[in-house]
């Protein structure tokens, strides 16, 4: 009687471990269910790969199975939606094709970038394209922390795309010059960011608001728009604009060799004489910007200045820009601020690449360093009230998330 109780026992197991074993089997033969672009990839064979030299729309569908259809005619079907002219060297491209032996090309789908992508659809007798955009989503996020090194560096050690280095050095540009940040100063920001189908980052996408400490002062910055016709500009938490009627500075990398002087020794005529600018230093080639709006009153060339452009600003504020190695811009052009009006060089009396920005006030040259510039156009103080009901909850978010900092 033993031996048949053990007999049954061991056949029970032998069976387990066969129906376990197939159980393992069958789980691994299930195929992961996958989306994208609008299909179930899991019905097709896919085909991925990118542009290649000397690729083109039709040399890539000549090579499938087109079910009798022309590429020519595919083309001309096509091109009112999709110009395959378009098609760029290393952009990606998805073929789906049947999952059977003929392999017929069902959807061709091309992604110029992240966000857009075109379909040609094969499936019936004349291929039609269409164009289409994934699905965004955003995620608002609040940081804080510490510079610790350079601000690019900083965010990139809090997990954020450099994009936002750029955004904040473009709001902060008239009143904060981040290379004289000092390692320790306290920041916080918020942001939102982009996701592509709920879950591939896409970068940031907007600045909401912030604060960095600067000489030991918090500046912040709240969008706001004075009235719906207004472009949205940044203010403090008084309802000061932060920009400026004119930029720090004509390089965006600033690094000054000489400064407004009444006696300098002048470097190539050897001799003490009045500098009556500011001298900026940098690599041959770099853009020089207009400080701010106005007319370009000479652009042309002295043995003294070498290539330089004077722009007039209003009635009162004129600036000239010195030694460049080339003129962008002509006499009676406007330009904006931040416009780029010529490239660094060393042309007429200059030692070494750089620029001379002068400054006029009411036709006399002046220290643009030492002037209380104007600000762009003030709050009107029938805005103020609705601005600080919007910026107080912002300012009170930023402010705890540095506390726990």
């Amino acid at each position: 009687m033993k031996k048949y109780v053990s007999l049954l026992i061991l056949l029970f197991l032998v069976v387990s471990c066969k129906d376990d074993k197939n159980a393992v089997q069958s789980v691994k033969k299930v195929e992961p269910i996958v989306f994208d672009f609008g299909f179930k990839l899991n019905n097709f064979s896919v085909v991925r790969d990118t542009i290649k030299k000397d690729d083109t729309f039709g040399t890539i569908i000549e090579k499938q199975n087109l079910n009798g259809k022309l590429v020519h005619d595919v083309i001309i079907s096509v091109k009112d939606t999709f110009n395959v002219r378009i098609m760029q060297l290393g952009k990606p491209y998805t073929l789906l094709r049947t999952r059977d032996r003929s392999k017929k090309l069902q959807y061709f789908i091309y992604q110029p970038d992240n966000l857009t992508y075109y379909v040609v659809d094969f499936t019936d007798s004349v291929a039609v394209a269409s164009k289409k955009i994934k699905p965004v989503t955003y995620r608002r996020r609040t940081i804080a922390g510490e510079l610790n090194g350079s601000l690019s560096e900083t965010l990139k050690n809090e997990g954020v795309a450099a994009s936002l280095s750029a955004k904040l050095t473009d709001v902060y540009k008239w009143s904060i010059d981040f290379f004289k940040s000092k390692k320790g100063d306290k920041f916080a920001v918020t942001f939102t960011e982009r996701y592509i189908n709920d879950s591939i980052y896409d970068g940031v996408d907007s600045l909401e608001c912030a604060f960095f400490e600067y000489k030991g002062k918090k500046i912040y910055a709240f969008p706001f728009k004075q009235s719906p016709k207004d472009k949205l500009e940044y203010y403090d938490e008084e309802g000061k604009a932060l920009k400026n009627f004119f930029l720090k500075a004509p390089l965006k990398t600033v690094n000054i060799t000489s400064r407004f002087s009444k006696r300098r020794f002048h470097p190539v005529q050897k001799f003490f004489k009045p500098h009556n600018g500011t001298d900026y230093a940098a690599p041959h080639g770099t853009p020089i910007m207009s400080t701010a709006n106005g007319v370009v009153e000479l652009a042309g060339y002295t043995a003294g200045n070498g290539n330089h452009v004077k722009i007039k600003h209003d009635k009162t504020y004129s600036t000239q820009y010195l030694h460049m190695s080339r003129i962008l811009v002509k006499r009676g052009q406007k330009v904006r601020q931040g416009q780029i009006i010529g490239k660094v060089g060393s042309t007429g009396l200059a030692s070494g690449p750089h620029v001379c920005y002068r400054f006029w006030k009411n036709g006399k040259q002046v220290d643009a360093l030492k002037l209380k510039l104007p600000t762009s156009i003030p709050m009107n103080p029938k805005n103020k009230p609705r601005f600080i009901e919007f910026m107080t909850p912002l300012k009170r978010e930023l402010d705890s998330v540095a506390q726990l900092k």
